[in-house]
């Protein structure tokens, strides 16, 4: 019988690996702390309905994308593809309106897309999601942008470049949405399958496909900045004058429309790397409409999300730091095995202290264990009957080769 494997598009995360995404992990926290943003933690599951109002029935997400079942109470649920409409769901639920205003959140955690999986695209994925809720000023998106550029030049990445449009509010984006389509009409049949079913459903999706025939046709499309309705030119105007204050490098791109139906007015993404071979590591923008779809009443949002495999994916391409990869600061060696007892004590000793330890549980002679010691840790703490009987124990320095007799007091000041 062949084992049982992990399902296609998911992937273990193995020990080798784990300490850089706890570092990122741990970035991200530091950053959303310093800017006044508070962890929340949320369902991974939601009822099914909160992401057809909220992300949009004609999205590629909700069409192709969710994983969706029907649970024992006849519930249909949908395992959660993104964040954003579920922390707009907790900021009604839990009356963050009373609060001071915006509320900031954050949280990191595994979403799922049942997609063709490939290098740092999975089934089941792990997304960093910062949202600010219940304040309309631009200057809240100038922070959310700000936020997302200080992480990743923290992380160390190079050339960082905002990439930003407005994709209006429902006031102009019909009359921008006509001017699209009847540009698109007289090529309406050169367009792939997937736009011409977008052409009435969601036109200025089209803009961002990535098929070469529909690029080419949209090439000379109009832009939606030439059909903003005032309040949000006035809005794009202010976030560009800020953008500017902070020294960003900003892009203007309008085939930038994002995937999803509940964004308004800004849209942004973050590249980082050399010309040429730039990656994106968020996106975002604002949405403030997105309480109102799924019941609630109106309430201005604007956020980011990041994937971390992506992010991972760069830092390791560009040779960003991670930190010091964890290691065992000392390896305990029993010489003999009725020294065994002792080696637990002073390895319990070590721990209590806050000096990580580790020893053999093979039954090791002494020779096998300080080849494990050499490919583990730092130091090797050899402990004989001779020691134990003196009240020392022998300190050797892996790396230099010295080593010296001390007590378990002085080991723990040393290594502390």
């Amino acid at each position: 019988m062949e084992a049982v494997k992990a399902p296609r598009g998911t992937r273990d995360i193995l020990g080798d690996e784990s300490w850089k995404w706890a570092y990122v992990t741990q970035m991200c926290r530091n950053v959303a702390d310093d800017y006044g943003y508070r962890e929340v933690h949320l369902p991974i599951f939601e009822h099914t309905e909160l992401f057809c109002r909220g992300v949009g029935e004609t999205t590629d997400v909700v069409e192709k994308e969710m994983y969706t079942f029907t649970d024992k109470g006849g519930r249909s649920i949908t395992l959660r593809p993104e964040l954003t409409a579920s922390m707009v769901r907790s900021y009604l639920e839990n009356e963050m309106n009373k609060g001071t205003q915006p509320a900031k959140l954050w949280s990191i955690g595994p979403m799922f897309r049942y997609e063709r999986p490939q290098k740092g695209r999975y089934r089941q994925f792990v997304q960093l999601d910062i949202e600010a809720l219940g304040a309309q000023d631009a200057f809240v998106d100038l922070e959310v942008i700000d936020f997302s550029m200080e992480l990743y030049r923290r992380l160390g990445l190079s050339n960082l470049q905002v990439v930003l449009n407005s994709v209006g509010c429902p006031k102009c984006r019909p009359v921008y949405r006509k001017a699209l389509q009847e540009y698109l009409r007289p090529r309406f049949d050169e367009l792939c399958d997937s736009c011409k079913s977008r052409f009435d459903r969601n036109p200025l999706r089209i803009l961002d496909c990535k098929s070469p025939i529909c690029k080419e046709i949209t090439e000379g499309a109009p832009s939606v900045m030439d059909h903003l309705c005032d309040e949000c030119k006035e809005h794009f105007e202010q976030l560009q004058r800020g953008l500017d204050k902070i020294g960003a490098v900003v892009k203007h791109d309008k085939r930038l429309v994002r995937g999803l139906d509940y964004y308004t007015k800004t849209a942004y993404e973050i590249l980082s790397g050399d010309l040429g071979s730039q990656n994106a590591v968020c996106g975002g923008g604002r949405y403030d409409n997105l309480a109102e779809a799924i019941g609630g009443p109106h309430v201005p949002g604007v956020g980011f999300a990041s994937g971390i495999e992506r992010v991972i994916l760069t830092m390791e391409a560009q040779g960003c730091s991670f930190g010091r990869k964890p290691e065992n600061k000392v390896y305990v060696v029993a010489a003999e095995p009725d020294a065994r007892l002792d080696a637990m004590s002073l390895m319990r000793t070590l721990r209590m202290n806050r000096i990580s330890a580790d020893m053999d549980y093979m039954g090791r002679a002494m020779k096998g264990q300080m080849k494990t010691a050499g490919a583990s840790a730092e130091y090797a703490c050899i402990l004989g009957m001779s020691e134990v009987e003196r009240g020392v124990v022998t300190l050797k320095d892996l790396k230099e080769g010295v080593q010296e007799e001390l007590t378990v007091e002085q080991i723990v000041n040393k290594l502390k």
